[in-house]
């Protein structure tokens, strides 16, 4: 607390105290200045989307390399430690700057909420459909031939038949509301929100990847679909992973709606 106020003081002071007239460059200017604009741009739009960019590609690209080089026996355990260690990684890291979504069925639940400005969300959006690319790309180039077409590029091949796509799409619904129940009410809602919502939406998504992921792949990321299927030329299915994902986004915001209906108590703007 001293610091914060010493820091105060610091700004009170006259500038010819710090800066004496005619010596040093000149003072900086101050928040009425011409760049003041440009900068709040940049921070407030350039920043976030940046960070949704960097986080699903960084995300996606270990997802990916865990399925292409997952070793025999150990099933579906090697994925899902991954995929939760890693989101949890980047958004503990990134959370801050964008609000930490890295997935477009977040991002939707969250500004169904309230959580995200309208003028965010299509942004958000195609940055991490592009980190998805960029992430599935980075894993190709590194991964030996024969394992990145031994699981089609760790794009989701689960469902093989359309009996499968029922038990599929509402596996996917019901994981994607779980995540993203989670990640409203454990990182956006004003009430609820934790220092350990990195730690717990990771988790999440491994419980969801060992619980569901012989069903339907346990995607809950179109982006992470997404990148994948591009790099891959792989789109067997490939509607499933934005249609349950997306529905469940939707549920969400209609459950915390309901259990959360003002506004001021609902969420705390990002």
């Amino acid at each position: 607390m001293a610091l914060y106020e010493s820091k105060n003081q610091l700004w009170d002071l006259d500038i010819n105290v710090i800066q004496p007239e005619g010596k040093g460059p000149d003072p900086a200017t101050d928040g009425n200045s011409g760049t003041k604009p440009f900068r709040d741009a940049f921070e407030g739009f350039i920043q976030p989307c940046l960070a949704e960019l960097l986080g699903s590609s960084l995300f996606i690209f270990v997802g990916c390399l865990s399925v292409i080089e997952n070793t025999e026996g150990t099933g579906r355990l090697q994925p899902a430690l991954a995929h939760g260690l890693a989101l949890g990684i980047v958004i503990a890291v990134l959370g801050e700057i964008s609000g930490g979504h890295f997935n477009p069925a977040v991002s939707v639940s969250v500004f169904l909420i309230g959580g995200l400005n309208i003028i965010l969300l299509v942004p958000y959006i195609l940055a991490q459909l592009c980190g998805g690319m960029i992430g599935a790309g980075l894993a190709k180039v590194i991964s030996p031939s024969m394992n990145y077409a031994k699981v089609s590029g760790a794009a989701f091949n689960t469902v093989q038949a359309d009996t499968q796509i029922v038990p599929a799409t509402v596996a996917e619904v019901i994981m994607t509301l779980f995540l993203t129940m989670v990640v409203c009410m454990g990182a956006v809602n004003g009430r609820t929100r934790s220092l350990l919502a990195p730690l717990c939406i990771g988790l999440t998504v491994t419980a969801d990847i060992l619980a569901g992921g012989a069903v339907s792949g346990a995607c809950m990321n179109p982006a992470r679909a997404f990148g994948p299927a591009v790099v891959a030329n792989y789109w067997s299915y490939h509607w499933i992973y934005w249609v349950g994902p997306m529905s469940g986004a939707l549920l969400t915001a209609s459950f915390i709606r309901l259990l959360l209906g003002d506004e001021k108590t609902r969420v705390l703007l990002m």
